[in-house]
């Protein structure tokens, strides 16, 4: 509902701005039919206009960051942030306005619908039908094709009241009044739509007079005419009738001298206004082809690897943090909307930087992402890019995903790095900016809950309820190191139990003697 009303309010500008250039450029102007067309088109074209997003293409090439591997881990669920107040009660309180105002229209449809059924109809030969009512202050009016008239100014058939009520029939401003005031209804809260309302229903008492005078009927006449008659029509702001409102420019159009063509020049200024806020709504999307580095063996860190132990159950050196890749990080551009105030870069001179750098990115990464429990079940796997901007604070915005994976591995990354802590911003010319940048995790499972029980056995800092020494060629080293062994350069593994009075067991490693 909030990007509808975002929608709604750029609609609200593009009406205020066209409705500014007919009131400066054409409203004395007497091209009536040109103005309402105008009226109608520019109304329509502020709904049409922010929908119409141009989309330019860029291709980058970018060096890819660092993965980070996530293994077979239990399941945390993280809250929501609560709804603020502004964003309920804001849609709450635009609904009522609409309903408000859709309400107000039905219901004065609804009265002349209603008085028409209580009239005496009378069809005319051109189409229309003259229903006649016995309420004596009712003004005459015009709705689709009937005219509704009282009893007195029937029988007076008076031949510029029904050149009136006819010019308004056959130009078919009812339709133009039913649009306008659905238009209307989900821009209550503008004051240029009620504005262009009113203007539109002047243009089609200015049309409906040109009707009348087109006919031969004298002008002076005419004029005494609609100030007798204008008496308001009964409270249905949905027709059209003879009003004492706009009387006076009624008056002064008929007077007026005919505006001279070349003044139809004047439409050429909605060109830019067209352009400017076409522009305004495009946006530029970048698609990036990753350049992936050459693998480098890292000699610290823990690796996914299985080892032969001979007689012995599998050992599965289960992944518990990411190795990290000593390369450059580099940014990723977000799509989504760029605040147009402050844009955001995508190489600025010092780069952002996670608290404690790149090291200890990816010991955030490792220790907060939980593997979802559904995801585990379902064997679901695979890498998910995350891109998000680091504003000038260092806080982490518009995080959004750029490859995806499955919604639940999804949602899990971008729970994480919403949740990282402020970053040290990057700066340009010393100054902090908006940089973009880009962080892929991967998701890969050890094997079924079963294994991974047995490894965690196997390897966890108890065995059998005591302490195992690793021993690798002879030498006894902690366990951390097994993490820095390449498993294809191992020759072979077995357990030793404790004996000679040793109270720990032994997992003996040889490797393969190097050529």
């Amino acid at each position: 509902m909030i990007d509808f009303l975002i929608y709604d309010l750029k609609v609200a500008v593009l009406i205020i701005v066209f409705y500014m250039f007919y009131r400066l450029l054409l409203s004395r102007e007497t091209f009536h039919r040109v103005n309402r067309v105008v009226l109608l088109l520019t109304a329509v074209a502020s709904f049409v206009l922010p929908l119409c997003v141009i989309t330019m293409h860029e291709t980058v090439t970018i060096q890819a960051v660092p993965e980070v591997s996530i293994g077979d881990v239990q399941m945390t669920v993280a809250e929501e942030p609560a709804t603020p107040l502004w964003q309920i009660a804001l849609p709450i309180l635009y609904i009522i306005g609409v309903a408000a105002t859709l309400g107000h229209t039905l219901l004065s449809v609804w009265k002349v619908m209603r008085l028409i059924r209580q009239s005496e109809q009378y069809p005319e030969p051109d189409g229309t039908i003259v229903c006649v009512t016995g309420n004596a202050d009712v003004a005459p009016f015009s709705w689709m094709h009937y005219i509704v008239m009282n009893r007195g100014d029937y029988e007076a058939r008076d031949a510029a009241i029904l050149a009136h009520e006819r010019g308004h029939i056959r130009l078919r401003h009812s339709w133009d009044v039913l649009l306008v005031d659905l238009l209307t209804a989900l821009q209550w809260f503008n004051p240029a739509m009620w504005m262009l309302r009113q203007d539109l229903r002047a243009i089609h008492e200015y049309e409906a007079d040109g009707a009348v005078l087109s006919q031969g009927i004298n002008a002076r006449q005419y004029q005494y005419l609609l100030i007798s008659k204008a008496s308001g029509i009964g409270g249905y702001s949905i027709a059209n009738g003879i009003s004492h409102s706009t009387l006076k420019n009624r008056i002064h159009m008929m007077t007026n001298k005919k505006t001279r063509s070349s003044h139809l020049l004047k439409l050429l200024a909605l060109v830019p206004i067209v352009g400017t806020a076409l522009a305004l709504n495009a946006r530029t999307v970048t698609d990036y082809v990753y350049d992936e580095p050459q693998k480098k063996i890292i000699k610290k860190g823990k690796a996914n690897a299985k080892i032969n132990a001979g007689t012995v159950n599998e050992i599965v050196v289960v992944e518990q943090a990411p190795a990290v890749q000593q390369t450059k990080p580099v940014e990723m551009p977000n799509p989504a909307v760029v605040d147009s105030t402050s844009r955001a870069f995508d190489v600025v001179e010092q780069m952002p930087q996670f608290p404690g750098g790149l090291a200890e990115l990816m010991k955030f990464l490792g220790q907060n992402v939980r593997y979802p429990e559904e995801a585990h079940k379902n064997n679901i796997q695979g890498r998910v890019i995350v891109t998000f901007i680091v504003e000038k604070d260092g806080s982490i915005s518009e995080a959004h995903v750029a490859k995806s994976v499955d919604p639940l591995l999804d949602a899990e990354a971008l729970r994480v790095v919403n949740s990282m802590p402020n970053w040290i911003p990057g700066r340009q010319n010393g100054e902090p900016v908006r940089v973009k940048y880009t962080v892929p995790i991967t998701f890969k499972l050890q094997g079924d809950a079963k294994t991974a029980k047995e490894n965690a056995k196997i390897l966890g800092k108890e065995h059998n309820g005591k302490g195992f020494t690793l021993v690798i060629d002879g030498k006894a080293y902690d366990l951390s190191e097994l993490n820095s062994i390449n498993p294809a350069d191992i020759d072979s593994v077995r357990v030793e139990k404790a004996k000679d009075g040793r109270s720990n067991d032994r997992v003996i490693i040889k490797m393969k003697k190097k050529k």
